[in-house]
């Protein structure tokens, strides 16, 4: 383990090279960005541009395979100046063996050991020593298309955007994998953009670049060692006015993957709320990650969710009200429960299209009966409410009047109206939303 590439990370030195700028101050915290410009193009025998880290942990079946074919694809179609990073975080097998042996063979390979496990633990001590301008990783799978990297480094390199993403789940992008991953996934950033109103459409594909000037002081705000790294890092950025470019990519699922889903789940829950709580109380320091300039714009993102809220709910008044008005219209012919249904339907239809128009900014014809179908999806939570609601009014007071009723009804719209909003955001008007930024930036 003599390799001038490799380095062996002890736990005590860790903290010291958690993250350039953690210690810097609280002048270099506070102070902005500089304003985005392109990466000059580097002279041959020039340090490497890119720094793409592939995290490892107990890796001894694939990592020769991976870094490889990952170096060959470098070598053959990247035009830069480039190093590969094995960061082993605690492998207890061959791992360490075969990533000496590798970086001794393979010129621009390096390796990187830590005595503690941590996909997130990994990516930031590899991140912190590198001096190339992009850094980024890719799992050691190499389940994402390759062909996709030099779009993924491209906007960074140009000065286009701070953080580079690949995406499974935009349109373009070509994905293999059995219906449970398929499942969880996108279970899982629906429930990203319903708690967290984030912008970018995959926040787990290990397919992930960052400018370095941004990865200096974005990194130490990071507080998660795991899984829910790259989540967090991308929340913290989209919040800070960064652009994210997202890349839709080739990707075909490892079979022999070996994450424990239960106990990632588990993590990437608690990391949501935590990071939901530090947002809500403003105890992140967003200011330095702005960027300096003309094209720097405020955190347009809260102003945004507000504008939304705010129309939502003056249509929802408004629907609540017609529906309060064609259920009084409606019952003394039609009995209570099918009054409630037809004035639910009636408004539901209305509500869903000033909502696409006015508060989602959603135009044309496209999409339109898709959206109306989903509302109606979305329309069955209502009527379970409401009709549930009044179910147990005549069935603990039979004798309640209309007044009862409609209070009754009054409630179960208002409980329902948080739960409709999150629908219509991460749902029913989330794949428009996004579609319009699967190949530009997410951020501002």
């Amino acid at each position: 383990m003599t390799n001038p590439r490799a380095v062996v990370m002890p736990e005590q030195d860790r903290d010291k090279e958690s993250g350039p700028g953690e210690d810097d101050g609280p002048a270099h915290r506070e102070s902005v960005l500089p304003r985005r410009a392109p990466i000059p193009l580097p002279l041959p025998g020039s340090p490497p541009v890119l720094d793409l880290v592939v995290p490892v942990l107990n890796e001894e079946a694939g990592l020769e395979r991976g870094v490889r074919r990952l170096h060959a694809h470098l070598r053959a179609h990247f035009p830069y100046p480039f190093r590969i990073t094995v960061a082993d975080n605690a492998s207890s097998d061959a791992t360490p063996r075969i990533a000496v042996r590798l970086a001794e063979e393979l010129p621009e390979v390096g390796w990187l050991r830590l005595e503690e496990k941590g996909r997130g633990r990994a990516l930031r001590a590899a991140w912190a020593r590198s001096s190339a301008p992009v850094l980024a990783y890719v799992d050691v799978d190499l389940s994402t298309g390759l062909d996709a990297l030099l779009p993924l480094v491209a906007p960074l390199m140009s000065g286009h955007s701070d953080l580079a993403i690949g995406t499974r789940l935009a349109p373009g992008a070509r994905v293999v994998r059995g219906p449970k991953r398929e499942f969880i996934s996108r279970g899982y950033n629906t429930l990203l953009r319903s708690t967290l109103a984030v912008g970018f459409t995959d926040a787990q594909c290990g397919f992930k670049a960052v400018r370095r000037d941004v990865a200096e002081r974005l990194v130490p705000l990071v507080r998660d060692e795991g899984w829910f790294f790259d989540t967090e890092l991308l929340v913290i950025a989209e919040r800070a006015g960064l652009r994210i470019h997202e890349v839709p990519v080739d990707w075909v699922d490892d079979p022999d993957s070996r994450v424990d889903l239960l106990s990632t789940a588990l993590a990437d829950l608690r990391g949501i709320v935590r990071i939901g709580s530090d947002l809500a109380r403003g105890m992140l320091p967003l200011a330095s990650l702005r960027r300096g300039g003309p094209e720097q714009h405020p955190d347009r993102h809260a102003p945004q969710l507000r504008s939304q809220l705010i129309r939502f709910a003056a249509i929802g008044a408004l629907s609540t009200l017609a529906h309060l008005g064609l259920y009084a219209a409606l019952r003394p012919a039609a009995g209570a429960q099918t009054a409630n249904a037809l004035a639910l339907f009636l408004c539901a239809l209305a509500n869903t299209a000033a909502n696409r128009r006015l508060t989602f900014g959603v135009r044309g014809r496209g999409g339109a009966l898709r959206h109306q179908a989903r509302g109606l999806a979305v329309l069955a939570v209502g009527l379970a409410l409401t009709s549930g609601s009044l179910a147990l009014l005549h069935h603990t007071a039979p004798d309640a009047g209309a007044r009862v009723e409609l209070v009754v009804l009054v409630a179960a719209n208002l409980a329902a109206t948080l739960l409709r909003f999150l629908l219509f955001r991460a749902w029913v008007f989330g794949t428009g939303a996004h579609r319009r930024r699967t190949t530009g930036p997410t951020g501002r």
